[in-house]
């Protein structure tokens, strides 16, 4: 129950509750997509690919998005979502459902940036 007076803090589109969650989560994600066994089926998923990674961006989640060299698969910066919301995102990329790549999230804390890009730092 909240304290009389209060309200959810609200931070990149997710509800915060001080007396439950005192702190939002990281700022800022990277997604790694590799590929796996079924890398040649790529090209038949790219369209589809490429349309979810627009969505990524137009939504303000994704930041950049490129090649892992040497043709190892995929990476992206992500921000301003939950873990879960995130995971829930790159479950429906139609790489990661026919298992064409598959998904590592890694959490990063953002301490320092340059100014370019101080707004990704917590």
């Amino acid at each position: 129950m909240k304290a009389a007076g209060t309200q959810p803090l609200t931070s990149f589109g997710a509800v915060f509750d001080p007396f439950c969650n005192p702190s939002p989560p990281p700022l800022m994600f990277i997604i790694l997509l590799r590929f796996s066994l079924r890398k040649s089926d790529a090209p038949t998923f790219m369209d589809a690919h490429k349309q979810w990674l627009k969505r990524g961006f137009d939504d303000g989640i994704f930041q950049l998005a490129g090649s892992l060299e040497p043709g190892q698969g995929g990476g992206i910066l992500a921000h301003r979502c939950t873990l879960a919301q995130l995971q829930q995102r790159v479950n429906e990329d139609p790489f990661v459902e026919q298992r064409v790549v598959s998904a590592e999230i890694i959490e990063l804390d953002p301490g320092m940036a340059v100014p370019q890009l101080q707004f990704l730092v917590s």
